[in-house]
């Protein structure tokens, strides 16, 4: 569960994936789509450039077309290598000239040879990228036959040629090409060039429907790749798989193909069959980078921490200045909880380049983590000077980065306080942790910028292990222990050792406090000395929850300013978005579904019971979700593009009453292009509510723990397990932290059963999310049945009781940084 239990994106991994292959698969896609590139028509002559695919051997013939794109998955045998064409003179642009004339090697030659050397030569320009002069040149034939469709195609591709980032030359350009089209309408070759221009304008169904109209009158396995590549820029996954495995069949040897093929599958959830892709792809191709570094995301999305290392280092092996893998395997080792060596994959990652602001942003969140605020905070200003252009969409680091280094501002100032002495939900502004939470711009009326860098507030220094007393050592140890507890083993979840010892040490301090706090203790909180309350326990897990990653805001929701409050607060998770399927909760979709068949018969029994049975039986035939929605606008007119359904959690406090739950949507015209989601949404009188229900049951609690340290009966150790969890059952139902509020919940249940003398010693199931039992289980009491049939809960070793107060051991955000950072490998068990 640790670091993966956050609700963020589910696929924030998952999402740097597919862009960072966008931009492979666009340079791809572009380059060899875009026909005449400076080497293609050489080639075409019988020489080539060196290729990254190896000897020429090894591969299958190219399909030879001369304007076709090039297909860069083959190589044409036995050809002697080019000369560089930047170097190449007039003589040889005649020469070359000369020899497509003659062969005729160029689209809609005619039957006049002194038009067709005229027409070649043009080509030999456009070739040597002198395209001003090929537009000269063409446009000279044009004018004395304003309809050779050889100059105009030439033309048109000098125009894509010189660049579309001006969008006159993509006009002219396709101007030029419509012009062919109308004079030769079932040319392939010009629908084709006319995809490549239409894409980069956006213009991506145009392009699509030009594609299919090339495969219609001549179908190959360049086409199909090409037309599989923009859909899956587009999204549409199973057509772009589609594509992919029709070009396949038709030419078996292109790795890229194969590796898209294998994305097809990774962003439709199906991790195993796009590591069988992966896999092949490099059957296909040995030396491929690209499909290691992909085999090496989807290992991470498994939560299979060494296969996926293993497969970046295999990409870096074959080549260690290839920037994306170093970006990811940074981001999968900071997430691992290896903030050291995620460090140098960030730093030599700019190195290579050092505008690379995933990287900056990563290296300058890397630092503040481990207390290093003076590096920190200058990566993260190199972010904030990378200002986009106008027009240009702000990269998501560039919208996080201002209230990370406002935050790192914050616990630098707060380094050496004690932690019961401040309140970070108090002291920080309202409206900035409103748009903090809500990853808006920052933009933020009379904000007031925290103070900048103490020099007398030094950095946070390297704590040895050994430094630390015995007893300190296996108070560490032991948080490592209860940490790995709360993994989730589950896709898209990577253990994480920071966080891991974090909430394992949130745990021992749960324990110990409630503990105290049952013999009739007071505790310490923001510099007032008061009886413990509910929300105390969780406050202890959320201090160190925050501490361990300062990239994500973990903030109590009913803190935010009355106006985000009456306008509800959601915490909202994707589950299906057109075809990407959120693979953490793939588990769960059958639950939801058995759910929302039993809403919609309890609907229609109240609203048309002489169509319940019709409806029965359509529902029936239900066995996915996507099916849900013809049924409903099948039998429900309001239903139109969508509907939801509304959970309901019983209330212990007042019998018969009940609360909202979370809130299940479903929209969309068509199967795959619909929208599955659940949310909770936090409003003042939602909080209320489910405040009103915890501190009932922590009152309970209280009394029952202060009565069960008198006592030796079973009954009652039992009855104070139940009302752990009924607590944390609403809790998890209310969802009152904008991050982590599923790893804080579960600390509590572990610490709090501790200080009941009971120790989990099971593992969280494979395929199970705690916080989504408890949304899912209809009551407080069914919840805690499921917890305990896997928390194999065992009396409590007398050991517990000699460890030193983890508060005062670690009483201020230096002294917690020290033991996060602090390194165990050689000196605490493993943990299987």
């Amino acid at each position: 569960m640790a670091a993966a239990s956050e609700r963020a994106a589910a696929v924030v991994a998952a999402q740097l994936l597919l862009f960072t292959l966008h931009g492979s698969a666009r340079a791809e896609y572009f380059s060899s789509l875009l026909s005449f590139n400076g080497n293609s028509h050489l080639q075409k002559q019988g020489c080539v450039t060196q290729s990254e695919f190896g000897n020429s051997e090894d591969f299958v013939e190219c399909e030879s077309s001369f304007l076709n794109p090039e297909d860069t998955d083959c190589v044409p045998r036995g050809a002697p290598p080019c000369e560089p064409m930047p170097s190449l003179d007039t003589e040889k642009i005649l020469s070359q000239a000369k020899v497509l004339a003659e062969q005729k090697r160029f689209p809609f030659s005619t039957i006049d040879t002194n038009t067709n050397e005229e027409l070649a030569f043009g080509y030999a320009l456009i070739g040597n990228s002198l395209n001003d002069e090929a537009i000269k040149h063409f446009s000279a034939l044009l004018q004395g036959n304003p309809e050779l469709v050889s100059a105009i195609y030439g033309r048109g591709i000098a125009y894509g040629k010189k660049g579309l980032q001006d969008i006159r030359n993509a006009e002219l350009a396709l101007l030029e090409l419509n012009r062919v089209i109308a004079l030769e309408p079932n040319a392939p070759e010009v629908f084709e060039q006319r995809a490549e221009i239409l894409s980069p304008l956006g213009r991506l169904s145009e392009a699509l429907n030009d594609l299919s109209r090339a495969i219609q009158l001549r179908p190959s396995a360049r086409l199909y790749r090409h037309r599989g590549t923009l859909y899956f820029i587009s999204e549409d996954y199973a057509a772009a798989h589609d594509d992919f495995q029709l070009s396949l069949e038709m030419k078996r040897y292109q790795p890229i193909a194969m590796l898209y093929k294998g994305l097809t599958f990774y962003h439709r959830g199906m991790l195993k069959e796009a590591i069988d892709s992966f896999k092949e792809a490099l059957e296909l191709k040995t030396d491929f980078t690209d499909a290691y570094r992909s085999l090496g995301q989807a290992y991470r999305e498994l939560g299979d921490f060494e296969a996926a290392m293993e497969s970046f280092q295999k990409a870096l092996m074959l080549n260690q200045n290839h920037i994306q893998s170093l970006q990811l395997r940074g981001m999968m080792l900071y997430h691992h909880g290896t903030l050291q060596e995620a460090l140098k994959d960030f730093k030599g990652c700019l190195q290579l380049e050092p505008y690379n602001e995933v990287c900056q942003y990563m290296r300058g969140l890397g630092h503040v983590a481990m207390g290093q605020f003076y590096e920190g905070i200058k990566a993260q200003t190199k972010v904030l000077l990378n200002d986009p252009l106008p027009g240009q969409k702000a990269s998501s680091e560039y919208l996080k980065v201002k209230y990370l280094r406002e935050y790192s501002r914050y616990l630098h100032a707060h380094l050496d306080v004690p932690v019961t002495e401040y309140n970070i939900d108090v002291d920080l502004p309202g409206n900035f942790k409103d748009h903090w939470a809500k990853n808006l711009p920052f933009l933020i009326e009379e904000y007031e910028e925290q103070p900048g860098l103490q020099p007398h507030i030094k950095d946070v220094l390297p704590q040895k292990f050994e430094g630390y007393s015995e007893d300190v050592q296996g108070l560490i140890c032991t948080a490592d222990h209860l940490g790995s507890l709360m993994q989730y083993a589950t896709p898209g979840f990577l253990p994480n050792k920071r966080i891991h010892r974090a909430m394992g040490l949130a745990t021992l301090e749960i324990m110990q406090v409630i503990k105290r706090t049952w013999a009739n203790s007071k505790i310490r909180v923001a510099g007032k000395t008061r009886v413990m309350q509910w929300k105390d326990m969780f406050d202890i897990g959320v201090k160190w929850r925050r501490i361990a990653d300062p990239d994500q805001p973990v903030l109590w929701l009913d803190q935010m300013p009355p106006q985000s409050l009456s306008r509800g607060f959601n915490n909202h998770i994707n589950l299906i978005r057109g075809q990407i399927i959120n693979m953490r909760y793939l588990a769960y979709f059958d639950k939801i579904l058995n759910f929302i068949k039993d809403r919609i018969l309890v609907y229609h029994g109240a609203n048309n019971p002489k169509g319940l049975s019709e409806v029965r039986n359509a529902l029936e035939k239900v066995r996915k979700v996507e099916d849900l929605l013809p049924i409903m606008k099948q039998f429900n007119s309001k239903t139109r593009d969508g509907f939801t359904v509304n959970t309901k959690v019983p209330s212990l406090k007042f019998h018969g009453k009940e609360y909202d739950g979370f809130t299940i949507t479903i929209t969309g015209d068509r199967v795959g292009n619909m929208l599955f989601s659940v949310e909770t949404q936090t409003t003042e009188e939602r909080t209320q509510q489910y405040h009103d229900e915890i501190e009932a049951l922590y009152k309970d609690l209280s009394s029952k723990g202060k009565a069960l340290i008198l006592s030796t009966e079973l009954g009652e150790a039992d009855a104070v397990c139940n009302l752990i969890l009924s607590l944390v059952y609403y809790f998890y139902n209310l969802m009152p932290l904008s991050r982590g509020s599923s790893v804080v919940a579960y600390s509590v249940i572990m610490g709090a059963l501790m200080a009941s003398g009971k120790e989990i010693t099971g593992k969280i199931p494979k395929g199970k999310l705690v916080d989504f039992e408890a949304m899912t289980t209809p009551s407080p009491e069914a919840f805690s049945k499921i917890g305990k049939s896997w928390m194999n809960l065992k009396s409590l070793p007398a050991s517990y009781s000699s460890l030193p107060a983890v508060l005062d051991t670690f009483p201020t955000k230096r002294t917690m940084i020290e033991a996060l950072n602090t390194d165990t490998s050689s000196h605490c068990p493993k943990n299987s």
